[in-house]
């Protein structure tokens, strides 16, 4: 956590949330030559934890979410040039352009795939599909059972534990003579404290109150925290920001030597109607997920459903019988920030009138953190240096509020509680 001898710690940009969206904001605005204090007390261990790491714009398209798709289809042209500006001293990023597989178990499956298949025509997007045998001489392993195969090419992955390694050791990369150390901070940048609330003087946001007692000041501040954004003390004056937790379960696998590799591309696979992806690491493991539930089984805890844990293995060997085989090695469950209409906050609040000082949202990524880290460290960036794209005007976090919020005017005494109290 930051140094106790500091309570009051200053610095140009402070991010709340180590997820990988704050991870990829604060690289960014490192990159800006700003200072940064990322504000987390256990950064990379919640959603982007679990994430199974598919960058898959065009799988992961949805009707009716055209807007959506376009920040998608930008993100993922804007990964190989932000994987090429992280650490050097890393070993691995993790970033992979194995191709994606899409497969259908039956002909109900079959029929759904290649009707998802004309949407994502329509969109521009390329979808071939492959004959059967094919598909299996380029995935030996695949079930001889399976009804359809689509080729996505564009579709690709990273792992995210490797991802956000490599951010935070570029974060770290620095020294006290450096003008981008926060002092008081650990490694110059890193404050192991939950941010309360927001700090504000003369109608914008000027920093953020933190759990332990200590004051970040910032010229900037970014509410990058997943589900804890709508908790916050101090947000501005009618701002909602509806985010929910949608929890999924994802499986790792250890693949025994004699199977290797299990596949070659990332298997995204519908059985009875149901999605189930398996994704292949070089480390000779899988990761096999899609489970989604609003149930509240781990309202108050991570815990794994067994249900889950039962339907992603008994689907996945519908597609890969020598799932069987494998040594499970970890069940981890974790709850990803949903929106109403399953798209980001991400933006400036109250751009009608001129916008909030000192103030930018970035949260409810839902099923697509990894993927959108690359455009939201982009427009993140963009906001710092005082521009803004049109384009993203439909994510504008206020966008569920009937009139845009105003920025909090509280007087010398008011301003100090929310200081001590946010």
């Amino acid at each position: 956590m930051a140094d106790s001898r500091h309570t009051r710690l200053q610095a140009d940009v402070a991010v709340i949330g180590g997820g990988v969206i704050g991870l990829g904001i604060a690289h960014e605005a490192r990159r800006l030559g700003r200072s940064v204090a990322l504000i987390d007390p256990a950064p990379a261990s919640g959603a982007s934890f679990a994430a199974a790491g598919m960058l898959a714009p065009v799988s992961e398209l949805h009707y009716q979410e055209e807007d959506l798709l376009e920040l998608m289809l930008e993100s993922s042209q804007l990964w190989p040039s932000f994987v090429d500006g992280l650490h050097q001293g890393a070993e691995d990023n993790g970033y992979r352009t194995t191709p994606t597989l899409a497969v259908g178990a039956d002909a109900a499956d079959r029929r759904a795939l290649a009707d998802l298949r004309s949407v994502q025509l329509a969109a521009g997007l390329e979808v071939e599909p492959i004959a059967l045998r094919d598909a299996r001489q380029r995935e030996p392993l695949l079930s001889p059972q399976i009804s359809c195969a689509f080729d996505i090419p564009a579709d690709h992955q990273v792992d995210p534990r490797k991802l956000a390694a490599c951010l935070l050791a570029g974060l770290a990369a620095h020294s006290p003579n450096d003008s981008s150390w926060v002092s008081g901070a650990d490694d110059g940048f890193a404050i192991a404290s939950r941010a309360r609330g927001l700090l504000w003087e003369g109608g914008r946001v000027t920093g953020v109150a933190l759990d332990s007692g200590v004051t970040v000041h910032a010229g900037e501040t970014v509410v990058a925290n997943g589900l804890g954004a709508s908790q916050l003390s101090g947000l501005p004056e009618g701002l909602r920001l509806p985010v929910r937790p949608v929890y999924g379960d994802i499986l790792r696998l250890r693949v025994p030597d004699h199977l290797r590799p299990l596949v070659t591309s990332t298997i995204r696979g519908m059985v009875r109607g149901v999605p189930v992806y398996i994704v292949p690491r070089d480390d000779g493991t899988v990761v096999i997920g899609a489970t989604q539930r609003e149930d509240g089984l781990s309202a108050s805890s991570n815990a794994v459903s067994a249900g889950g844990v039962y339907q992603l293995l008994r689907d996945a060997q519908v597609l890969v019988p020598a799932v069987a085989e494998l040594e499970l090695l970890e069940a981890t469950a974790r709850a990803r920030p949903g929106t109403p209409d399953n798209a980001p906050l991400l933006g400036r609040v109250g751009v009608s009138n001129g916008g909030i000082d000192g103030l930018v949202i970035a949260t409810g990524f839902f099923r697509h953190g990894v993927l959108l880290t690359p455009v939201a460290a982009k427009i993140v960036g963009e906001l710092l240096k005082g521009s803004t794209d049109s384009r993203w005007a439909p994510f504008l976090p206020h966008r569920f509020v009937g009139n845009a919020p105003v920025a909090r005017t509280l007087t010398p005494a008011a301003r100090t509680t929310t200081k001590e109290t946010a």
